[in-house]
C-alpha cells in the first residue's frame, strides 16, 4: 500500500512547524560529503550508536531504516525501502506553539507506539536510523525516543546521507510501500529526560551542557524563542563540535578531551538541551556511549525555558 496522500499533507504542515520550531536545517558549518571514503569502524562504545555505511549495505536487507529528513529531501533520494519518518511525528506540536509548556516535548507512549505501527516500522528488526550532516541531528531525537521505548537495537547511521551516496551506493526515489505493523511500547523510560520543574530545582547541582551554537547560547533568537540567553551556569559545547568535516562523529579519543576540557566529568549529573530537544538527545547518547552514564536529555529544552518568563537568563 502506497502512503497516502493525507499522510503527506500532515508531513508538509509539520515541516512548516519545524521552521518555527528552530529545527529546520541550518546552513552547514563545514561541507558534508566533501570524502569519498566510509567512514572508519567506531570503537565498542560507540559502535553501540553508530554504524558505517559500509556496515549497514551488508546488512541492509534485514534493517529498517528510518530516514528523518524533510519528506521534499527524501522525494528526492532516499535508500532504497526506508521509511521517512521526521521527529515532529512523534511530539506534541499542535496545537500550540514554542515556548509553550511541554511544546513539543515527546507524545505517550501509545502515540509513539501507534505511529511507528502505521509507519510500518517492523520493531522486531535492527532499526538505523539518518538524517543529513550540518543539520540538527533528527536522527539523534528518533534514537533516543526508540530506546527510552525500550527498543535498543536502534542506531545512527555515521555521516547520514552524505556518507551513503559518497560511498556510491544505491539511491531511489521511488515512494516507499508501508505495511502497518502492531507496536507495543509498555512505557517510555523517563530515565533518559528531565522535565523543567527538575532543572530548575537542580540548577545549582547539575552539569547542565547547551548545545546550541556559540551565537544562540550568547543570545541570538532565530528561531522564535521569547528570549535569548542562556540557563545561568550553562556549559556551551556546540552540537556541530562532535563531528569530523565529512559529517561522521569524531573518534572516542577526541570526543572525551572535547567534554573534558569543558569541564564534564563522566561522574557528573549531566543535562543536556537545545532549542528543542534535537542536538541535545543526539549529544546524550554519544555521552552516555562514552560513559557518561548520568547523561539526559531535556526535551522541552531553551523554548519551554525562556517561553517562562520567571525563569532566568543570562547572557
Amino acid at each position: 500500500m502506497r502512503v497516502k496522500k493525507g499522510v503527506s499533507l500532515l508531513l508538509a504542515g509539520l515541516l512548516a512547524l519545524a521552521m518555527l520550531g528552530g529545527c529546520s536545517t541550518p546552513a552547514a558549518p563545514t561541507s558534508p560529503g566533501t570524502t569519498t571514503e566510509t567512514a572508519a569502524p567506531r570503537s565498542s562504545a560507540l559502535a553501540a550508536d553508530f554504524i558505517t555505511a559500509a556496515d549497514l549495505k551488508a546488512n541492509l536487507a534485514g534493517t529498517v531504516v528510518i530516514d528523518a529528513r524533510a519528506d521534499k529531501d527524501f522525494a528526492a533520494g532516499h535508500i532504497p525501502g526506508s521509511i521517512n519518518a521526521i521527529w515532529q511525528l512523534f511530539a506534541k506540536v499542535a496545537p500550540g506553539k514554542p515556548g509553550d509548556k511541554d511544546w513539543g516535548t515527546l507524545n505517550t507512549a501509545a502515540e509513539i507506539a501507534a505511529k511507528l505501527g502505521e509507519l510500518g516500522v517492523d520493531t522486531t528488526k535492527p532499526i538505523v536510523v539518518l538524517t543529513a550532516p550540518g543539520g540538527w541531528g533528527e536522527d539523534g531525537r528518533i534514537v533516543w525516543m526508540l530506546r527510552m521505548a525500550g527498543f535498543s537495537n536502534s542506531k545512527m547511521l555515521d555521516g547520514g546521507y552524505a556518507a551513503w551516496t559518497a560511498a556510491g551506493n544505491e539511491v531511489s526515489t521511488d515512494p516507499t510501500k508501508v505495511t502497518p505493523t502492531t507496536v507495543t511500547i509498555a512505557s517510555l523510560d523517563q530515565g533518559l529526560n528531565v522535565t523543567t520543574d527538575e532543572i530548575v530545582a537542580g540548577l545549582k547541582t547539575l552539569k547542565i551542557i547547551d548545545a546550541r551554537t556559540e551565537k544562540e547560547f550568547g543570545g541570538a533568537v532565530d528561531f522564535g524563542e521569547a528570549r535569548g540567553g542562556h540557563l545561568p551556569g550553562a556549559i556551551n559545547i556546540p552540537f556541530g563540535s562532535q563531528f569530523n568535516d565529512d559529517g561522521t562523529l569524531k573518534s572516542e579519543a577526541d570526543l572525551k578531551a572535547l567534554f573534558t576540557a569543558a569541564g564534564i566529568s563522566p561522574t557528573d549529573d549531566i543535562v543536556v538541551h537545545c532549542t528543542k530537544g534535537i542536538r541535545s538527545a543526539h549529544m546524550t547518547l554519544v555521552l552516555r556511549a562514552l560513559g557518561y552514564s548520568k547523561a539526559r536529555n531535556w526535551d522541552a529544552s531553551f523554548y519551554e525555558w525562556a517561553g517562562n518568563k520567571t525563569l532566568e537568563v543570562v547572557k
